[in-house]
């Protein structure tokens, strides 16, 4: 039986200070599911994929974030639907991109232990950047291609926007008065 992989939590003070550094930005995306109740505002530059719709759109997801360093998944709090969202984002992941990205991690931990260089680093490699597609058929991984760290961001929106709902820079469409409540 397979453990299940470990969510790590990213706290509001770290996720703004990533998107309000340009470089940092540019490397992550953030995963809003949140539902009906996605009304009153959201963090800028965040996809909406509500937890309704998230099991069909995961292959997309998975595609289309390939690139990323960082995946940040969260919703109002981030107790149930945040981080069910992640899980089932790193299974599709893990899926569709196989093995690959684990023999990335242990090519990288012998290359380190063992001091590898040259034509040594190229025969531990082997073919690590190789992937399967979902028919089965094999294609090169891309470039850039590196491990993916997936979190999700504690205390949801609802702790965000306590302290950054009226920062322009962080927040968008922010409704304070639909929070008041929360």
């Amino acid at each position: 039986m397979q453990a299940l992989p470990t969510l790590h939590r990213m706290p509001t003070a770290t996720l703004s200070s990533l998107l309000l550094s340009p470089i940092a930005a540019a490397n992550i995306a953030v995963i809003d599911v949140r539902d009906s109740d996605h009304a009153g505002g959201h963090i800028r530059s965040s996809i909406h994929v509500p937890s309704s719709t998230l099991d069909h759109r995961l292959p997309e997801l998975v595609r289309t974030l390939r690139s990323k360093e960082k995946v940040v998944f969260h919703c109002a709090l981030s107790q149930q639907r945040g981080p069910g969202a992640a899980l089932r984002y790193m299974g599709e992941r893990e899926r569709m991109l196989g093995g690959a990205e684990a023999e990335k991690v242990k090519v990288d931990k012998k290359v380190a232990e063992e001091g590898l260089s040259g034509k040594d680093v190229k025969s531990a490699v082997g073919d690590v950047g190789k992937l399967e597609k979902a028919d089965g058929t094999q294609a090169e991984e891309e470039e850039g291609g590196r491990q993916q760290e997936v979190w999700v961001l504690d205390g949801g929106f609802v702790k965000w926007q306590e302290k950054y709902g009226t920062d322009d820079r962080l927040t968008e469409d922010y409704a304070p008065d639909i929070w008041n409540d929360y």
